[in-house]
């Protein structure tokens, strides 16, 4: 999958070579040394340049990001994706419950990547897969997905400078109290645990999350989530930590009388456009099943 980027040079931006000004652009080092070995991968004024030619006011520079090669060892499988957005640079989909993201042992056809490499092989098209949010198997929901090297770069950097905002929903199995609040308690991983985690104010990394219960049914809550920090397993630690852990959560509270899976979802994601840096937002409403616990 090709894109093709121009740029006119300002006043502002000059005097610089053209490697200072796709620094300055997000292009990273692998970005740059990709463009070097593309034939008229970096075009000044129509002429092929080098990263050291020196750039002026008014100059035209156009660059080519050229990926001939597919993610390897993802079969593109006939499973329809639910396409929220797309465009030159990124997609959003809505992930389904009882997807992987990934390929891996015993998932190798039936994830979301599988899905995406059939996409666009029926466009014509190479894909590599470049996931910049990832989601349990479980959980439902908004996920965003890089289409070329650089937005990957830029996507990637947003997310670990907190600029890519999540936002979940959740079903809590007691109703919080207050009925909003914040809970900053560190996360560490369990001992003789691989998989799970727990609240450990001593070897634990900071962890912070906001809630606020949008409506009840009997003990059951419905949790509006927006995380500060990232560690893993988080919203479900933290909802188990205060006594109102997630319906269906087969670590921290495997009951499944209501719902056969954790009952969290990606509702929101909000952030800059990484090329044109037009504010994006996009809402998914919550899947049946957990609408289902409210009706």
């Amino acid at each position: 999958m090709n894109r093709i980027f121009e740029y006119t040079i300002s006043p502002t931006d000059a005097p610089c070579t053209v490697g200072e000004f796709l620094k300055q652009k997000g292009y990273s080092r692998q970005i740059i040394i990709h463009l070097k070995k593309t034939e008229h991968g970096i075009l000044r004024n129509g002429v092929w340049a080098y990263v050291r030619t020196q750039l002026f006011p008014g100059d035209s520079l156009k660059i080519t990001l050229v990926e001939e090669g597919a993610s390897e060892n993802i079969l593109p499988v006939p499973i329809e994706p639910e396409i929220v957005y797309e465009d030159e640079d990124f997609v959003v989909v809505n992930k389904p419950f009882d997807m992987p993201v990934h390929p891996s042992i015993h998932n190798y056809d039936n994830t979301l990547a599988n899905a995406m490499a059939y996409y666009y092989q029926q466009q014509g098209e190479t894909f590599i897969f470049r996931c910049i949010n990832r989601l349990d198997r479980d959980t439902t929901g908004l996920l965003i997905l890089a289409k070329n090297a650089l937005s990957a770069s830029l996507l990637s950097t947003a997310m670990k400078n907190r600029q890519i905002h999540r936002t979940y929903q959740a079903v809590v199995s007691r109703i919080p109290v207050p009925l909003a609040g914040t809970i900053d308690a560190p996360i560490a991983r369990k001992e003789a645990s691989a998989i799970e985690r727990c609240v450990d104010f001593e070897k634990g990394e900071r962890a912070v999350t906001h809630y606020k219960v949008l409506k009840t049914k009997g003990s059951l809550a419905l949790v509006e989530l927006s995380l500060e920090t990232g560690r893993t397993h988080q919203i479900r630690v933290h909802m188990d930590y205060i006594g109102c852990p997630l319906l269906g959560d087969y670590l921290y509270h495997p009951d499944f009388s209501q719902i056969n899976r954790v009952a969290l979802h990606s509702y929101a994601l909000s952030f800059s456009h990484p090329i044109t840096q037009k504010p994006m937002e996009f809402h998914m409403p919550l899947p049946k099943d957990m609408a289902g616990l409210f009706s």
